[in-house]
């Protein structure tokens, strides 16, 4: 009896260890791709759950998803993305706004001041310009709007240059394939850009801070329902909403 209690709860301690370590897989938009790690880690710190992103732009994961790729939680660049997966039923619950993202004009050529980026946008000098696909991304979305109400759409539409998510727009303003672009402000407030090239502010008046959101998919309330939820928590906790905040973006 003694060596079978003692076996039931080496059995209990054993999966419980497992429940504790298991892995999350997140879809994570591309803007949130420089914050995620420092989100992982005191996720970790906080839980004992492990979290594992894939970065892509929010349109892109959403048909990914309704294909049926196993993603545990979705956190999207918008609401309108997850919102649609819930439609769908593939998750758990209508998604709410974790953050709101910030839009600036970027650029790493030393002879352009991005201050003033109505006027040199439209300088024969610059060729490219950088901006998110916005059929696929939420931040290139607001981009194109805030062009449209500066009239400079129509003018640099030519210049144009659609990165498939913001990650590879970022590519092609950090690697100056283009002269300038409108990028995300939690990439260069991240360690990893400060202090690359110029930027400014996008005003407000321009556009809409974006509200994003995020949800647990149908996968993962079957096969990680614990730590998915444990992960929903923290991101709408005090420590995650502190690191978000460092990142740039405003909080609901």
């Amino acid at each position: 009896m003694k060596t079978h209690r003692l076996l039931t709860c080496l059995c209990f301690i054993t999966s419980t260890s497992a429940a504790v370590a298991d892995t999350l897989t997140i879809a994570v938009a591309a803007n949130v791709q420089y914050a995620f790690d420092d989100l992982a880690s005191a996720f970790k710190a906080e839980t004992g759950h492990d979290a594992k992103a894939s970065f892509n732009s929010s349109g892109k994961f959403v048909a990914q998803i309704m294909a049926g790729a196993p993603f545990d939680v979705f956190i999207s660049a918008d609401m309108t993305f997850p919102e649609k997966l819930h439609q769908q039923g593939l998750a758990t619950a209508a998604p709410k706004p974790y953050a709101y993202g910030g839009l600036v004009v970027w650029t790493l050529h030393p002879d352009l001041d991005p201050a003033n980026w109505q006027t040199v946008m439209q300088q024969p000098t610059v060729r490219k310009i950088a901006v998110a696909n916005p059929k696929t991304a939420p931040y290139g979305q607001e981009a194109m709007k805030a062009l449209a109400q500066s009239k400079l759409d129509e003018v640099i539409k030519t210049k144009l240059v659609f990165g498939e998510s913001i990650a590879q727009t970022n590519q092609y303003i950090a690697n100056r394939v283009a002269d300038i672009g409108i990028t995300a402000k939690s990439v260069v407030v991240s360690p990893e850009m400060a202090g690359k090239g110029r930027w400014v502010d996008l005003p407000k008046s321009l556009y809409q801070p974006i509200p994003q959101g995020a949800v647990i998919l149908k996968h993962g309330a079957a096969k990680q329902p614990i730590a998915s939820q444990a992960w929903m928590d923290f991101l709408y906790g005090p420590t995650a909403r502190a690191i978000l905040q460092r990142y740039g973006y405003l909080l609901p």
